[in-house]
């Protein structure tokens, strides 16, 4: 991706005309770090992300699934996902309203600290043969849990003052389960009141596409292992590649270095060349004992204080991106 020179404005004069340096070259844009979690249940990684975030400067998106904001005998009874019984959900219901009130707490906490919270849907369930009604009706699932998180959880002498505003304005973003869409998504996303998607795959690191006025995301293919093959950047992906997704503690160091030898290659070649944001995706689950959190962790620590780096959330990705490109026009 080429980028416009940036010249500052030349004063008028009547003598010779302005001289430029021979090796004169445009600044760099920031090089950006997009870290985003699916799922956002379990409140020990709750609190261990968001002391991620403290002690490196991050900025996170938590795309949380609403059915852990119930209960299997509470509202889990009537939720009901197109083409599917009421009372199901791929990857279950909240075992508690005290389990409720600590992730209510949370998430209020996440957006008090300047972390973005986006909608994974509510089930995790397959909508690629979805309509654009089918993921409406999910979409107002997902609000109706958000909006009566404190109440379900039996605390609703703690919701906070902002937190309805919260529901209506503040989440932003969508991560569609198993990254699998419809045509009727797009539609239903503009609905909602959406302002960007981040249920694409790439190629490569890439720019957000632009479909119909909505920006949307892809976790890139990012070179990894001795043969540097690529895979989705993703921790799920790579427990399928290292472990072929059955647990492994016993290799958890191999697999930790391997993690934290591909963020970093796909960071450099980025920060060294074009600074195309990377994004990297993760789950509430520690697999393959806790290794790819940790290289998480290792890589942030030692890349978000590096000069002309910015881990940021996407919200704060998307504004980042609006102003180059104001500053590239404004540049002649």
């Amino acid at each position: 991706m080429s980028r416009m020179p940036r010249f500052a404005p030349l004063a008028l004069c009547l003598a010779a005309p302005p001289a430029f340096a021979a090796d004169a070259t445009p600044a760099k844009p920031e090089q950006m770090v997009i870290v985003s979690f699916d799922g956002a249940h379990d409140n020990a990684l709750w609190e261990k992300s968001l002391d991620m975030g403290r002690r490196t400067g991050a900025h996170f998106t938590y795309f949380l699934s609403c059915t852990f904001l119930m209960t299997k005998a509470g509202d889990g009874r009537s939720y009901q996902a197109p083409g599917h019984k009421a009372g199901r959900s791929n990857v279950g219901f909240a075992q508690s309203t005290d389990e409720i009130a600590a992730r209510a707490r949370h998430i209020w906490q996440a957006h008090l600290a300047g972390h973005d919270i986006g909608s994974h849907a509510c089930g995790h369930f397959d909508g690629k043969a979805w309509s654009k009604a089918d993921w409406t009706k999910e979409f107002k699932a997902f609000d109706t849990a958000l909006a009566k998180a404190w109440t379900t959880a039996g605390i609703d002498s703690e919701k906070p003052e902002g937190w309805d505003d919260f529901v209506k304005n503040g989440i932003k973003g969508f991560r569609a389960p198993y990254l699998s869409t419809s045509d009727g998504l797009l539609p239903a996303l503009k609905d909602a009141g959406f302002r960007y998607d981040a249920s694409l795959v790439t190629k490569g690191p890439g720019l957000p596409a632009t479909a119909d006025g909505m920006p949307r995301f892809g976790l890139p293919l990012i070179p990894e292992g001795p043969q540097q093959r690529r895979v989705i950047g993703m921790d799920y992906n790579l427990f399928i590649r290292h472990s072929m997704g059955v647990e492994n503690k016993k290799d958890t160091a191999t697999f930790e270095a391997r993690a934290l030898e591909a963020y970093r290659n796909a960071f450099d070649t980025q920060y060294d060349g074009e600074r195309i944001p990377l994004q990297l995706g993760f789950h509430f689950v520690e697999m393959n004992g806790g290794a790819y959190w940790r290289a998480l962790d290792r890589f942030l620590t030692e890349t978000c204080s590096k000069p002309d780096v910015a881990c940021v959330s996407y919200p704060e990705a998307l504004a980042r991106l609006a102003n180059e490109k104001k500053a590239d026009r404004s540049a002649f």
